[in-house]
């Protein structure tokens, strides 16, 4: 008995000395971090802790799906500042609704940070896919997808396309149709990648594909449980789905090559870029992500924010029907490129919907370096989320930032600040390496729908309905409107 409380005492006595050890060696750490903050004047970021385990993923998922995502940020923002720390994802994040700190972290990919997206946007994307590689990999992936739409093409090539496949489908529409015209949008958005990336599709494989995003798309910030009834799950079959009709298509193209016929990008990718298999069919699938998921929920948006602001519609049907009486009257006169580049208030419409209701309400990095940024020390492995959403709707860079107000883009003194490309108050599409590289094209379309769509209907908004942003961007009911043809 006595030896049995001897041994305990042992292990006890043990116990406490490597208790203390760890303590000590958790002081030291401190001690030298403390150190370390002094010498420098630096210090992390100032933030809460949230709830035990979860932390702020709640108020932070709350907040993203609502009509105004930087709810959150906007409350953090009154309290530690416009750079703060904050636990989201399992992990401590630096969020920042700062414009010079959310372009320092963009001009700095691939030197300080890097693109760093949960497992299940990082598993359905693919190991491949331009989104989430790094490194000379994203430089070579980004190079290609820029090289396939050069200025170029878009004046010639995809504007005569984009305009057939528009045309096409609104045809097919009804006379007094009540219709969700966020589909219609994914339809014509996703037709219009599936074209030019895979060729010609029927009606009933684009209503497939088109599916298949809308599930793929809401798998991507979703838990990673693949068990049926999930989100991540369905996504995660949907990719599969589409990935199988991207391997068919690019089997059916090399036949074609090896007989000498054959065109279109697909083709030259084959050809001309040392990409395998397997990286070709990530490669297409990010493209037609990126592509459906941009200019669909844009020109779905811009609608939206029109049937709400008649005076801004009647500049744009006013802007388009003179337009058309530059025309000989024929109602097959395409738009022509100078047509494109005159419409003023329509680019206005369309910047203005791109700050309100942009795609990318955030990006998602992590620090490579330990980095020195103003008071801030932010050290190496941690999360960084430029939050772009904040600084597009903050009311000291936009007055009444809520207001969808396209006239904002008209007064000179914004001109700079409009410049979507390299404003550090203006990035609906991103910005330094991962720069979107179908911005061109997403605008160019969604100008040609607008003009297509407000010259073809007036339309009565039947249902009531809202912007969410997350499990993506969308608008909750489908928009759905009742037709009457023109």
């Amino acid at each position: 008995m006595a030896e049995l409380e001897a041994q305990n005492s042992s292990q006890i006595l043990v116990g406490m000395i490597v208790a203390i050890l760890l303590f000590l060696v958790f002081l030291a750490k401190v001690w030298n971090k403390s150190r370390e903050v002094r010498s420098t004047g630096k210090r992390f970021p100032p933030g809460g802790n949230g709830w035990p385990i979860i932390g702020d993923s709640f108020n932070w998922y709350k907040a993203v799906a609502s009509s105004h995502p930087p709810r959150f940020v906007e409350q953090q923002v009154q309290r530690y500042g416009k750079i703060f720390s904050c636990r989201i994802h399992g992990k401590r994040a630096v969020v920042s609704a700062e414009a010079g700190f959310n372009r320092f972290v963009l001009q700095n990919e691939g030197r300080l940070f890097r693109s760093s997206y949960p497992k299940s946007f990082r598993d359905l994307v693919g190991k491949n896919g331009v989104i989430t590689v790094h490194g000379e990999k994203q430089r070579k992936l980004h190079s290609i997808a820029s090289n396939m739409m050069p200025l170029e093409k878009l004046r010639f090539h995809f504007l005569h396309d984009t305009q057939t496949v528009i045309r096409r489908t609104l045809h097919g529409l009804q006379d007094a149709q009540v219709v969700p015209l966020q589909d219609v949008c994914r339809k014509v958005a996703i037709k219009l990648m599936v074209n030019q990336l895979l060729g010609e599709s029927s009606e009933s494989e684009v209503d497939e594909m088109a599916k298949l995003f809308s599930d793929f798309a809401d798998g991507c910030l979703s838990l990673p449980i693949h068990f049926p009834g999930f989100a991540y799950h369905t996504a995660m079959k949907a990719r599969e789905s589409i990935i199988e009709k991207i391997n068919k298509t690019i089997e059916s193209h090399r036949k074609q090559v090896s007989q000498g016929i054959g065109s279109g990008l697909l083709r030259r990718l084959m050809e001309e870029q040392s990409i395998p298999d397997d990286g070709l069919a990530d490669f297409i699938l990010n493209l037609l992500f990126a592509g459906n998921e941009t200019t669909a929920k844009t020109m779905a948006f811009a609608v939206f924010f029109l049937t709400h602001c008649s005076t801004a519609m009647k500049q744009l049907l006013d802007e388009h029907e003179s337009l058309l009486r530059t025309k000989s009257g024929f109602c097959d006169d395409m738009i022509t490129w100078e047509d494109y580049k005159a419409m003023h208030w329509t680019q206005c419409v369309i910047d203005e919907t791109l700050r309100i209701g942009g795609i990318a309400i955030c990006l998602m990095r992590e620090a490579t370096v330990d980095i020195q940024y103003q008071d801030y020390i932010i050290p190496k492995g941690c999360f960084v989320v430029p939050f772009l959403s904040a600084v597009h709707l903050n009311d000291d860079i936009y007055p009444e930032p809520l207001t969808f107000n396209p006239w904002r883009w008209m007064v000179p003194e914004n001109q700079d600040m409009r410049n979507w490309k390299n404003s550090q108050y203006f990035m609906p599409f991103g910005g330094g390496a991962r720069f979107c590289p179908g911005a061109e094209l997403a605008r160019l379309q969604v100008a040609i729908f607008l003009h297509y769509f407000v010259t073809t209907y007036k339309w009565e908004q039947v249902k009531e309905d809202r912007m969410s942003f997350f499990p993506s961007a969308r608008l909750v009911n489908g928009f759905e409107v009742q037709l009457t043809r023109i």
